[in-house]
Order: structure tokens, then sequence, then C-alpha cells
């Protein structure tokens, strides 16, 4: 395993459910945090020594913004964690198109603009790492989420096709797919929160994947918290 105290990570929609767990856990474990939130003023704890930043996955120009703000503060980005997203019900024979474009901006182009903004800090390091927070709804189909899941299918995607490119600089990419986890975005579901994956067990994989050497790459991890046919 890398030692990663002091190292740079980037998390995207920190300020609750799963973002805010990640930040907690990899402070934990010696982290540098740059957090982008849609709302720093939101925030009323942030982690000791971390960089608060504005951050809107769907403004083509806030990666870029962030980005720089942290290698200015930092000097360096070693991971870059892309969890920010939103979701907008509706089925396919209805779904409404602006809903599917704006799930676009923020859960597909978002991470990849980032990804994008932060390459050359992360190939500097050798051993930059990529995780997307998808979801199983980028692997599969069960509800009336067409425009969600084609967003977290193209997430994946990403992930993977950041893994190909960075592969020879020691950058290495992996996508996270939960199936409902206890967050804001899984209320009103079927199942209780308590039955749910929670946020801080994703916590520990995503500080796994970033700690995990070169010569031991994961592209996807799948995580269920109910029994369901091939996942």
């Amino acid at each position: 395993m890398l030692d990663r105290r002091g190292h740079v990570a980037m998390i995207s929609g920190a300020n609750r459910g799963i973002g805010r767990a990640i930040a907690r856990r990899l402070a934990a474990e010696g982290w540098c945090l740059s957090l982008g939130l849609r709302r720093p003023e939101a925030l009323a704890a942030p982690e000791a020594g971390a960089l608060v930043q504005r951050y809107d996955a769907a403004d083509a120009g806030s990666a870029a913004d962030w980005t720089a703000a942290t290698l200015a503060r930092f000097g360096r980005i070693d991971a870059v964690v892309a969890n920010a997203g939103i979701l907008l019900p509706g089925a396919l024979p209805g779904a409404d198109a602006a809903a599917v474009e704006a799930m676009w901006r923020v859960n597909a182009l978002g991470p990849l603009r980032l990804v994008q903004a932060a390459w050359e800090a992360l190939k500097a390091g050798g051993s930059g790492r990529f995780v997307a927070i998808a979801s199983l709804s980028g692997k599969r189909t069960t509800g009336p989420n067409v425009g969600y899941a084609m967003s977290k299918f193209a997430l994946v995607g990403l992930a993977n096709q950041v893994k190909r490119d960075g592969w020879p600089f020691g950058i290495r990419a992996s996508a996270l797919c939960p199936s409902y986890v206890a967050t804001d975005m899984s209320a009103g579901a079927s199942a209780s929160a308590a039955e749910m994956t929670q946020p801080e067990d994703l916590a520990v994989l995503v500080a796994t994947l970033l700690a995990l050497p070169n010569s031991a790459a994961v592209a996807e991890v799948v995580v269920n918290w109910r029994l369901e046919a091939g996942f």
C-alpha cells in the first residue's frame, strides 16, 4: 500500500453524504484535502487545513478554476474523486430532455472536465488516482431513470478511459458503483436507511483504492446492499 500522508485529494460534492464521508476518512489517513462545493459557505466544519473552493460540475470553467486554486494552495494533486452528481427521475417514453441534459452536464461532463484540468498534475506524481463515484445504475437499469443511467454508464466509461490513457504515467482509475446508499438521494426508496450501504463504508473503499500501488489497479467496484442477480 502507498503512504499517502501529505498527498492531495480533490473531492467534489464533499458537503454531505458520500463526499463528506470520503473527506473525513481521507483526512484521518493524513491526506490534504481540496473540497469542491457549489456552496462553500454551507460546509460548517471542514477538515483542518482543507481548501474549500466553489465548484459547480455544470459550469464548464469551474473545474479549471478549482484545479488552479488547489495547485496554488498545495503545489500538487495526487487524486481526484468525482463525487458530485444529481438524479432527476424519468422513464424513457416521456423523459424530459432538459433533465437528461442537466444530468449529462453534472454526472458525465463534469468529471471529464475535472480530470482533464488535473491531468498534468496527476501525471507528475507517478501515482495519480481518479475515482468516479458512479452507480449500479451505470451497470444495469432497474427503474425509470433513463437520463441518470445514461450519465452513469458514461461515467464508468470515463473511468476506464482514464485508466487506459493514464496507464503509462502511473495514473490509475476506478469506478465505484453502489446501489442504494443511505443519503438524501435515496430518501423515499422502499428500503430503510439502515438496510442500505452506508457512506462510511464507501469511504473505506475509496481510501483503499487510492492507497493501492500501481501494480494493483481496480477498474470497477460494484457494491450492493441486497442480493441481486449478477450484482
